[in-house]
């Protein structure tokens, strides 16, 4: 138990034994004056049940605060789990987004990547054609001063 809650508990307590031990005190008659008219009621016993209203009335308000205490934390929690849903859903989403551009940046690149190749290739083509015929034309003219002259 909390501190307040044993101090209140204690201070019944000790209303409920000065309440026994003066109960005869607490029961003697007394008359009243009530504005309009006069009574002979116990006064003790009067203050003993205001005291008893009292205590009822500020339970009363404790348990009120504690249920809207309650209801109000209930309440944030779910709005809370909403929030977390949402923010779970808008980050998926961008994952999504960066997924979805990262792909697109791939293609891109491998396209990219394709067209260099086969203009690599093309290239590479047309050096071997040229080379080859640089080699040929070398040839041609090996062969030309190894044959002998035509006399004729």
């Amino acid at each position: 138990m909390k501190i307040y809650s044993l101090s209140l508990l204690f201070i019944l307590v000790l209303v409920a034994i000065f309440t026994a031990q003066n109960w005869g005190t607490f029961i003697t008659p007394t008359e009243l004056s009530l504005g309009f008219t006069v009574a002979t009621v116990p006064l003790g016993l009067i203050l003993l049940g205001f005291l008893a209203l009292i205590t009822l009335l500020f339970l009363a308000f404790v348990v009120y605060l504690q249920t809207s205490a309650l209801l109000e934390t209930r309440r944030y929690s779910k709005e809370l789990q909403a929030s977390r849903e949402l923010a779970d859903k808008a980050e998926a989403s961008r994952f999504t987004e960066l997924r979805t551009a990262l792909e697109a940046e791939r293609l891109t690149v491998i396209a990219r990547i394709d067209q260099v190749r086969g203009e690599l290739q093309t290239s590479i083509e047309q050096s071997g054609n040229t080379l080859a015929a640089y080699i040929g034309e070398l040839e041609d003219r090996l062969d030309g001063k190894r044959t002998p002259p035509n006399i004729g």
